[in-house]
């Protein structure tokens, strides 16, 4: 049995079904409530800035767990240059407990972007010898602190009664701790993740290449975080989650739409100043495509999988899609 989620990116446009911001943003939660009526496992969401797609996702995440009871709700992945961790930590736990505790928090140092620094537009900046993944996670740092319930501020004696110490953010929600994962796009930091006890995810997208197919580079980062996190007392099984292009053609607007899908092979290419590789994607019919997806060894190696789904052509489109899944290609890939 693996959790079947969902991936949005949020895109919106003119032309499209979903034209503004809002569109995006209120089909997201109809999606999210059409998935949990289908029994799909997860809800999940991108977080992208200065771009016509999802940004601040707590109030995403939280219309969607008003609206939902069962499905995880969570975020693939929260860039952590643009987080204040102290601001972010009361925003999760409120919508945790809004939830009943469903968050999947997904946070990493981010992908490219159309802004050139733009972390420093929100006010944050590298220390003097800092790199940006080095800010992204000293945010995450303090983020998981805060979280967990570590004191982060000095009280005021006037205003505690005379009580010293640190204060605590609050609301929090407990077990938040144990439900953040990292978006992991090398071996290296996928060995660091297990570090530091949280759970691996990781997506289309290799920041490394070593010339083998991408499910393999895929499988061996995944061994690699397991046997690392084995040599830890972390009290709890690891979770490890990767995302897949997946478009079973069932309709002539399925052939019409993804019908001459031209990322049938991984593609390797430069990107931010390193070799990349990307994963292929997986559309056609769906004994095909459950085949495929049964003989991809990162695939196999996961308990989640999240299908990227095309969001600009709208609920209904994505609920058929999401449907097949679960029925033509879920049960022949092994996953049910």
């Amino acid at each position: 049995m693996k959790k079947i989620g969902f991936l949005s990116f949020g895109h919106y446009g003119p032309g499209t079904a979903t034209p503004t911001a809002a569109d995006a943003l209120t089909q997201m939660v109809e999606l999210a409530v059409a998935a949990e009526e289908l029994g799909v496992d997860g809800a999940y969401l991108r977080v992208h800035h200065f771009a016509p797609q999802f940004a601040s996702p707590f109030p995403l995440l939280s219309a969607m767990a008003a609206r939902t009871s069962r499905i995880e709700l969570g975020t693939g992945v929260i860039d952590m240059r643009y987080e204040n961790p102290l601001y972010m930590a009361e925003e999760a736990a409120a919508a945790d407990l809004i939830s009943g505790g469903r968050l999947q928090l997904g946070i990493s140092r981010g992908s490219p972007e159309p802004a050139l620094n733009g972390a420093s537009a929100f006010g944050y900046a590298p220390g003097e010898g800092e790199t940006d993944a080095d800010m992204a996670r000293e945010h995450a740092r303090i983020f998981r602190l805060a979280i967990a319930g570590a004191g982060v501020a000095e009280a005021d004696p006037r205003m505690t009664g005379g009580r010293r110490g640190r204060l605590a953010i609050e609301p929090r929600s407990e077990t938040l701790p144990e439900r953040i994962w990292w978006g992991s796009g090398t071996r290296a930091t996928a060995k660091w993740t297990a570090e530091q006890g949280m759970n691996l995810m990781s997506s289309t997208l290799l920041t490394e290449d070593t010339g083998v197919p991408f499910d393999e580079l895929q499988a061996e980062q995944i061994a690699l975080f397991r046997a690392e996190w084995a040599k830890h007392d972390w009290g709890r099984e690891p979770r490890v989650s990767v995302s897949r292009s997946v478009i079973p053609i069932t309709t002539d607007t399925d052939r019409y739409y993804f019908g001459r899908e031209r990322d049938s092979e991984d593609q390797v290419g430069w990107l931010d100043g390193g070799l990349a590789r990307f994963g292929k994607s997986y559309a056609g019919e769906p004994d095909v495509v459950a085949k495929q997806l049964a003989e991809d060894a990162a695939v196999r190696a996961a308990d989640t999988v999240l299908v990227t789904l095309p969001n600009q052509l709208g609920v209904d489109y994505n609920v058929h899609l999401l449907e097949s899944i679960l029925r033509d290609v879920a049960p022949g890939a092994g996953w049910r």
